[in-house]
């Protein structure tokens, strides 16, 4: 998704934010973050394939406001009305952007029907 949004804003700067679901509690756990040092004075969008529970959406963005950052929009290409409902409570200032929302989770936490792991389907780890 980084690639599609540097096409279109080819002098954007981008920054990592890496979490994971941890598999039994299903909440974020961070592993890295390293962001522009002017990313509070610029308008910022967070790209992520799959929005399924929205603890790690949610969870980046806190990140972000603890940097300052104020304008935030957020885009998905699949969503989970479960996710959307977290971000819009967590974060009704921010802006979603959702290419298709599914029917819902199941009890793994992951999209219905949905498309399998996105991180596993990127990195071929499963």
């Amino acid at each position: 998704m980084v690639d599609g949004m540097l096409a279109m804003i080819p002098a954007a700067k981008v920054g990592h934010i890496g979490l994971y679901r941890d598999p039994e509690t299903l909440e974020p756990v961070e592993y890295y973050c390293k962001l522009p040092d002017d990313c509070a004075n610029r308008e910022v969008f967070v790209v992520d394939p799959m929005l399924a529970t929205g603890g790690s959406s949610a969870a980046a963005i806190q990140m972000l406001k603890d940097k300052g950052v104020k304008n935030i929009h957020l885009m998905v290409i699949i969503a989970a009305p479960e996710g959307v409902k977290k971000m819009q409570e967590a974060h009704p200032d921010v802006d979603i952007y959702i290419g298709a929302l599914d029917d819902h989770l199941n009890e793994h936490g992951y999209i219905v029907p949905g498309l399998g792991d996105a991180g596993d389907r990127i990195f071929g780890t499963k």
